[in-house]
């Protein structure tokens, strides 16, 4: 098996996967700006793209200084996971995650995601499937041998590996990826003892854990000392599988302190990347300099953050520049005259705009 987890610096930090927001051009910039431990993409689902649903591809569209970078689907039907884990094998990505914990009503009450908490056999089928992907993958299988793909979807995906410049598909050289899960505490209430096992009894290479329940969404705190207990569940099953944290960190120093506390391989954040790409950073420089200078660097990021989503997707049929707006407000939130200067961006519909109302505010 070709597990990069393993040869990440112990705890490592990371970027978590965030549905509608870790595209590629956001992961450019917190790559570029954050350098995170590991990188997740937005979650894919795998009934669209065994579908052939070729749009669905764009949140698997990576270039190669974004590595280690895993993959991370969704869905509830176990033979399209393994035919889109042979999808990820080919694309290049070092992983596959799979979801089990996004509590959106639109996925949970499906049956995927958060939802899957309440069907531990189908869970259990699912990483069983991703896992016969990997390995049909290593033994030689290709996207011709998915038999719910198109073949106007493989050109497309074929079309879409031109786009990474330097050949990310090493055919003659196939191993096994690492496959990861990433869920939270329980559905209601937590559910160590007989979710948690449910999911190590599979033998997950890593298992990702936010601390909260499908019930709380994103609300109140998440609870560290229940991710802690999951490190000791999976110690009292002699489990291999890295337990990794989420849910609340703040930054790289926080994210270092909650992992050697509760003995975590490592952690991811996601929502304290919004806006600000230097919660990676391992100094605390960024933190330092005047307010002035804080939003000008913001703005400077933002302005190529924008840029560099029109460079990706302005080529694509149902383009619209409205979805880079909630960055744009993220980068801004704390500067001076944040409020009128967010009043202006979410009008904004291309770069050039955005270009114009920073210059007005002195921003650039």
């Amino acid at each position: 098996m070709s597990n990069f987890w393993k040869n990440l610096p112990k705890p490592f930090v990371g970027l978590a996967p965030m549905d509608g927001i870790t595209d590629q051009p956001f992961r450019q910039i917190v790559q570029k700006y954050g350098n995170p431990g590991v990188i997740f993409t937005e979650f894919v689902n795998v009934e669209g793209l065994c579908h052939s649903i070729k749009r669905l591809l764009l949140p698997l569209w990576f270039d190669p200084a974004q590595h280690p970078i895993v993959a991370q689907l969704y869905g509830k039907t176990p033979e399209y996971f393994r035919q889109c884990a042979v999808l990820v094998c080919y694309l290049g990505f070092d992983g596959v995650d799979v979801n089990m914990g996004c509590p959106s009503k639109n996925v949970a009450s499906g049956g995927a995601g958060a939802g899957l908490i309440k069907n531990p056999k189908l869970a259990v089928e699912i990483i069983e499937a991703v896992q016969q992907g990997v390995r049909d993958w290593a033994n030689g299988a290709d996207l011709a041998d998915c038999p719910d793909f198109s073949d106007k979807f493989i050109k497309a995906v074929k079309k879409l590996t031109l786009n990474y410049g330097d050949s990310q598909i090493d055919s003659q050289n196939r191993q096994l990826l690492p496959v990861s899960v990433k869920t939270r505490l329980g559905y209601e209430e937590p559910e160590l003892e007989t979710w948690i096992p449910a999911l190590l009894e599979t033998q997950p290479v890593v298992l990702t854990i936010h601390g909260r329940t499908y019930r709380q969404t994103f609300t109140g705190r998440a609870d560290w000392d229940l991710i802690g207990q999951v490190v000791g569940v999976a110690k009292k099953l002699n489990s291999k599988t890295l337990i990794i944290g989420n849910g609340d960190v703040d930054d790289y120093q926080h994210g270092v302190k909650l992992a050697k506390k509760y003995d975590l391989a490592g952690v991811l954040i996601g929502r304290a990347i919004q806006g600000n790409p230097f919660v990676f950073a391992k100094d605390q420089s960024f933190k330092k300099i005047n307010p002035q200078q804080k939003a000008q660097k913001l703005a400077k990021i933002a302005l190529e953050h924008a840029q560099l989503y029109e460079q990706t997707f302005s080529q694509e049929k149902k383009y619209g520049f409205f979805p880079m707006r909630k960055h744009l407000a993220w980068y801004i939130k704390e500067i001076p005259q944040a409020k009128e200067v967010r009043r202006q961006l979410v009008g904004a519909n291309s770069s050039q705009e955005v270009e114009q109302i920073f210059h007005q505010f002195s921003l650039l």
